[in-house]
């Protein structure tokens, strides 16, 4: 059987990547650079008999999918950074009324309008902390399209086994860059079906009551069992509760399920780490950069390694400290004004030793900027 090999945009990417995950519910509204995602659900989702919707704004998409999820699709939306401000709050309500979705971001410069055909690396803390109050998220990005591909996909599986909104985060740069990709073929990527509750109908339902395993079943809303869905704090049945005890378990319940789990959830790569004495440590589009220089510089002889994170969020902590734990230096390539550097120095054995060697303009950071940065802060030619 021949392969299928496509060359497409990294939004495109996302979209056939979706598919192949389960996706039959997409809502929207066009924001550049994001906005190739749309086009391309309007053509592909009916033909399968999914559903795709072009909403008035940003905060109504979010609500539609997670509308969409409650009654048992597989939803998604996609914006970049104006729009993804707007659905902090209803991200917030799928936090804590525990539905399972994924948003996609395509960054781009900002902050306000910024720069909107230019890319960007400036959402990464808002992904983490841009709603309100005490909660855990998932965040995942990846530097190619074949990758890109795969963690769609994860990214869908870890909303439906952990019942929770995903955030993929990806940069203008990789949306629209063009490269090969090869379809995976059908069960070649597993795929996680929704856990649908086995209580018949008639029977006491407690939509928010975990089986042992931590897994919470759900019901199509409007279907067999009766509940109620609240942003409110709540008790296992949905409804509204004050009660102090229940309240202290459900935060710690949304936040150990998955900040308890960061090994699980942590996706990464590595290249050269074994006798790296300068480790750089990027995410994104900006990997691509930093495997560069680590690939030219090695064959001069020169160790230098690269740790690639795919989760940004729960930050894998424990992988970042053991992965630097030999390295003179450790650098950490981004396309903003420090983020995950901030993550890294708070783990690391020496926070003295690590490094920012960032862009904030708009360009694509090169290896020539990550190799004149690298050799300002060894002091020496690199």
């Amino acid at each position: 059987m021949t392969q299928d090999i496509k060359f497409i945009q990294g939004n495109e990417v996302c979209v056939e990547a979706a598919l192949y995950a389960g996706l039959d519910f997409f809502a929207g509204y066009p924001i550049t650079p994001s906005s190739e995602i749309a086009e391309h659900m309007a053509v592909r989702l009916p033909g399968i008999g999914g559903k795709f919707l072009q909403m008035e704004d940003e905060i109504s998409s979010i609500c539609a999918i997670t509308g969409a999820s409650l009654t048992g699709h597989k939803a998604m939306t996609a914006t970049s950074g104006p729009g993804f401000s707007l659905m902090q709050e209803a991200l917030g309500y799928a936090i804590m009324t525990e539905i399972p979705c994924v948003i996609t971001n395509v960054q781009r410069g900002g902050p306000s309008t910024g720069l909107p055909t230019h890319g960007s690396q400036g959402d990464v803390n808002q992904a983490r902390w841009g709603t309100h109050g005490d909660h855990a998220i998932i965040a995942l990005t990846a530097s190619n399209h074949q990758d890109l591909f795969q963690i769609t996909v994860e990214a869908f599986n870890l909303a439906e086994t952990y019942r929770t909104p995903v955030i993929l985060l990806l940069d203008e740069m990789l949306g629209h860059m063009r490269e090969k990709l090869i379809i995976p073929k059908v069960d070649e990527i597993p795929v996680v079906k929704r856990l649908r509750t086995a209580v018949p109908d008639g029977v006491d339902f407690h939509p928010y009551l975990p089986r042992e395993d931590g897994r919470l079943p759900m019901s199509d809303f409007g279907d067999k069992h009766r509940y109620n869905v609240t942003g409110l704090y709540h008790d296992m049945w949905g409804f509204p509760t004050s009660d102090p005890q229940v309240i202290h378990g459900l935060i710690h319940h949304l936040m150990d399920k998955i900040e308890n789990r960061v090994e699980q959830l942590t996706r990464y790569k590595e290249y050269f780490l074994e006798d790296a004495e300068v480790i750089l440590i990027s995410y994104g589009s900006s990997a691509r950069s930093a495997l560069h220089i680590v690939k030219n510089r090695r064959k001069r002889g020169e160790r230098l390694g690269l740790l690639e994170l795919q989760t940004l969020w729960p930050f894998p902590a424990g992988l970042v400290r053991r992965k630097t734990r030999q390295a003179d230096f450790v650098a950490v390539v981004e396309m903003n004004m420090g983020q995950i550097v901030d993550e890294v120095k708070k783990v690391v054995d020496q926070h003295k030793r690590v490094f920012l060697v960032n862009r904030v303009d708009g360009g694509f950071i090169t290896p020539e900027n990550i190799k004149d940065m690298i050799r300002l802060i060894q002091g020496r030619g690199v």
